[in-house]
């Protein structure tokens, strides 16, 4: 698959800026104050072309990027520990001029920004998170909830047995498309705007060394679970978040249950805003695209 497939034209501009020792792939609009995005798995920047229009409309700089290892974005063989794609997305930030911004980060994306939120308080002035339990809430349910957590986890858990990446791209990734089906919700699952942005996903998926990139960071988590660097990742993510942060989640959520995110506010002592979104799915950024920028135009203009 030709990586053309995620230079979409639209209102925004497409850049490469390097950071942390890797070149990524961002996607501008607006000016103003900067707000940051960042996909989930399996997705690229197209999941927020509708969200981040809008957020700049309201008066932001809003930019989405491709993680490491995903769309246009550098695919090195190594990085993808927590650590090192926090440092991607606070590089980012210093590399795209600012000294601060808000960082709204969905299902992989999500986990991503409350590590770049807890190691990089200084460059993280707000924090959105959707469809994503704090690490430490995950890796609690994980052990503690064997029949929800657990169970829900188990196709990612595939993803530890090697070369499985060659089994998401085959025919076209169709497993990619089988998981996006399972993890939203029935009612926008039937939409023609799900069977585009499943298309765009498997495409993005297709791209050399794509999937390889995208199955190491959660091999990373199995990795060190046991290891020296496993147990410094939870001792600093125990740090509290200092930022108001807002956690949207579907209540159809089969990828991240729920009553698996819930508790993560126990990890943030400013102010923090819990909303469960009654009939969404995982993908809530795509599946209610109208209440997701209200709620993010709504947290960015509250005072802190």
């Amino acid at each position: 698959m030709d990586e053309s497939v995620v230079m979409a034209e639209g209102p925004w501009s497409h850049r490469f800026v390097g950071a942390n020792g890797s070149r990524f792939h961002v996607v501008e609009v607006g000016t103003g104050p900067l707000v940051l995005f960042l996909h989930g798995f399996p997705e690229f920047w197209w999941a927020w072309h509708d969200v981040m229009t809008r957020v700049a409309d309201a008066g932001y700089r809003a930019a989405a990027i491709d993680l490491r290892g995903y769309g246009l974005s550098d695919k090195p063989p190594r990085g993808y520990d927590g650590y090192t794609m926090a440092a991607d997305v606070t590089g980012l930030i210093r590399a795209l001029g600012e000294r601060s911004a808000t960082i709204v980060g969905a299902g992989a994306g999500g986990m991503i920004g409350w590590a770049a939120a807890a190691f990089h308080p200084k460059l993280v002035n707000r924090l959105v998170v959707l469809g994503a339990a704090h690490p430490l809430r995950l890796r609690a349910a994980l052990f503690a909830d064997p029949r929800g957590q657990f169970a829900a986890s188990a196709t990612i858990l595939k993803f530890q047995v090697p070369r499985y990446e060659h089994v998401l791209t085959r025919d076209d990734a169709a497993l990619i498309g089988e998981l996006m089906e399972h993890w939203s919700s029935p009612a926008w699952a039937a939409t023609p705007e799900f069977a585009d942005y499943s298309y765009r996903c498997r495409q993005a998926m297709q791209i050399p060394q794509a999937s390889f990139c995208a199955l190491e960071a959660y091999r990373w988590v199995a990795r060190s679970a046991l290891r020296l660097q496993g147990y410094r990742f939870v001792k600093l993510m125990q740090q509290p978040l200092g930022m108001p942060t807002l956690q949207l989640h579907g209540s159809l959520d089969t990828a991240i249950l729920p009553r698996t995110a819930q508790g993560s506010g126990r990890y943030v002592t400013a102010p923090y805003e819990w909303r469960l979104l009654p009939g969404a799915g995982h993908f809530i950024h795509q599946e209610e695209p109208d209440l997701v920028t209200g709620e993010i135009v709504r947290w960015l203009k509250t005072p802190a």
